[in-house]
């Protein structure tokens, strides 16, 4: 099971965070699409440390694949191979008035957006002919002279994110892995995600051993000397953190796993209401403990291994301010 860390850090800070992951022994490092660009920071990664590298995941809905395809190509290029390209499709008010892009049918989309991507891979790599043609993209015209260079390490895998059936069996059919939101739980990974995986799999005539199996992991920490004020400021920020993704209706599907579905309700009239303040509020301890790991490196460590061990290929942290060092136990005591 391969650990990897979000690359939080400014611009001008990224190259110091991936190169004290690398130090630390890392495996990868990732991107989410917040208050930064996704791939920017990939560059410094790319160019000053030898980690895995993966957008977690960069919102593909208002991208062209023909980017994609370019920005995919030049960091593989740049990090020797160590390149997966990560997408998402996000939830449509962000797609439709955060971008100002379509939203019609998620699933459909996202599996055309994945195919003329690879057809665009497969043109520059082994000059395949372009034609392709769907209901949402055409990409016939390639010049040579707009072509990169083919890769020696082969193409970059395609990663996608997914949580609902439809969107989880479609990623296992057409992509090269799935990444597995935070907001997320045993529970469902082995009731829900795992029967769709394999329903994808089986659709499509691969193995899992062709599949990368991602899991993000909402992660509190604090020290062996903490006392119980800094656990209850550790535990609130992840409150707040699920309370954020619990109120998002695409994400109902892990509360239900639970029978904690009307949950979701709450969540959502209180974020309407602008009362972003009471969000972590509604949780009661099972459910917080069931949805994140919190405790010391060690304690966290252990749970992360109980839930996740011989289940995920690779885990994505999720960290709400944990200082360096803690972080540096926390892996040591991930791979011990």
């Amino acid at each position: 099971m391969k650990i990897d860390m979000p690359l939080s850090a400014d611009l001008a800070g990224v190259r110091d965070q991936a190169e004290a992951y690398q130090a630390m022994g890392v495996d990868g490092v990732f991107t989410f699409e917040g208050q930064r660009d996704v791939f920017f920071p990939l560059l410094a990664a790319a160019e000053h440390t030898g980690l895995d590298l993966y957008t977690n995941v960069a919102i593909a809905l208002p991208r062209s694949p023909m980017h994609l395809a370019y920005q995919s190509f030049d960091l593989h290029r740049l990090s020797d191979g160590k390149f997966a390209l990560g997408l998402g499709s996000q939830i449509k008010p962000h797609i439709t008035k955060r971008y100002s892009a379509v939203w019609d049918r998620p699933v459909a989309q996202m599996r055309e957006l994945m195919a003329a991507t690879k057809a665009i891979f497969a043109r520059w790599q082994d000059g395949d002919p372009l034609d392709f043609k769907g209901d949402y993209y055409t990409f016939t015209l390639s010049t040579p002279i707009f072509e990169p260079e083919p890769l020696e390490w082969g193409t970059p895998p395609i990663w996608a994110g997914a949580l609902g059936p439809k969107m989880t069996k479609m990623v296992a059919e057409t992509a090269d892995g799935i990444l597995i939101h935070p907001f997320c739980s045993e529970r469902f990974l082995r009731t829900k995600t795992l029967p769709a995986v394999e329903a994808g799999l089986a659709a499509a005539g691969r193995s899992r051993d062709e599949f990368t199996f991602g899991v993000g992991v909402i992660v509190g920490l604090y020290d062996d000397d903490a006392d119980e004020s800094e656990a209850w400021r550790v535990e609130q920020l992840c409150r707040s953190n699920l309370g954020f993704y619990g109120s998002t209706p695409a994400y109902r599907v892990v509360l239900d796993a639970h029978g904690w579905g009307e949950l979701q309700d709450e969540l959502n009239r209180l974020t309407k209401q602008g009362r972003w303040g009471d969000i972590g509020d509604v949780w009661d301890d099972e459910m917080v403990h069931t949805l994140s790991v919190q405790g010391t490196p060690t304690e966290a460590a252990a749970e992360i291994k109980s839930r996740f061990g011989g289940l995920a290929d690779r885990i994505h942290l999720s960290l709400h301010g944990a200082p360096q060092p803690l972080v540096a136990e926390l892996f040591a005591a991930l791979k011990g």
